[in-house]
């Protein structure tokens, strides 16, 4: 089962799940999660071939989505599910292959569709980084060529096991498996639950011409875009992002 991080009380009840997108871990979503704890519980997944969760040969949608089904199944009860960017795929899946387990679907910066920019060049470059020569954080830093943003830069690090002198992502499934990872399986299924799909205004990664698509899917989509935020808009604007997500599940009633 996927490893997880639990904020708040497991006893009040379902709450919010949160799958992060790639490259990322549950982690990174630490105090997002734990703000949104005040309201719910909340449990934060490390994806399969991430952070502290297994290795597998696959990483396709539909494996994601049944390992999310698995950790709801072990929490008990249906749960709100937030997933963004490739969690956000996986979260999708889960919604229309196990709709008994969702309450309601929050989708953050991605939509259902095929996107045509790999993700290579950073698995590349963290392939280059000489673990042997590595013994902090700045000598993986100083390694990291063709990393030029240094927040990409930053949260790839995270990732990396100095003790073990590890990365903690399974790169060469990842590598093998980028066209999934790209890809959405070919459905006909729909999720009827409330969902929302919260972008950032400066990012293109939901594109208008992809709602009747999302339409099809998800009938009670709503869309809300934040301000001067881009793909990476929880980490961009945290307390916006928050406080649109806490303000949506306060109004929206569950399925």
């Amino acid at each position: 089962m996927l490893n997880y991080i639990l904020h708040g009380d497991a006893a009040a009840g379902p709450g919010l799940l949160i799958a992060h997108g790639l490259f990322g871990s549950a982690r990174n979503w630490g105090v997002i999660a734990k703000r949104l704890s005040q309201d719910r519980p909340v449990v934060a997944v490390d994806m399969r071939n991430h952070g502290q969760s297994p290795w597998y040969d696959t990483h396709s949608y539909i494996d994601m989505a049944d390992d999310l089904a698995e950790v709801i199944d072990h929490l008990g009860g249906a749960w709100d599910v937030l997933g963004h960017s490739m969690g956000g795929k996986a979260a999708m899946v889960l919604a229309l292959t196990h709709p008994e387990k969702l309450r309601r679907l929050i989708v953050a910066d991605i939509a259902p569709v095929a996107y045509d920019h790999s993700q290579m060049q950073y698995i590349e470059a963290m392939r280059a980084v000489d673990l042997a020569r590595v013994s902090k954080r700045s000598d993986a830093l100083a390694q990291l060529e063709g990393v030029d943003d240094p927040q990409l830069r930053s949260f790839f690090l995270q990732s990396l096991d100095i003790a073990e002198r590890r990365w903690r992502l399974n790169l060469d499934v990842l590598a093998a498996e980028m066209p999934k990872i790209l890809s959405f399986p070919d459905t006909d299924a729909r999720f009827d639950g409330p969902t929302l799909f919260l972008s950032g205004a400066e990012s293109h990664y939901v594109d208008r011409a992809y709602r009747p698509r999302i339409k099809a899917l998800f009938p009670r989509a709503q869309f809300a875009k934040i301000p001067g935020a881009g793909h990476w808009l929880h980490a961009e604007k945290p307390r916006e992002f928050e406080a649109a997500v806490r303000h949506w599940l306060a109004v929206t009633q569950a399925a």
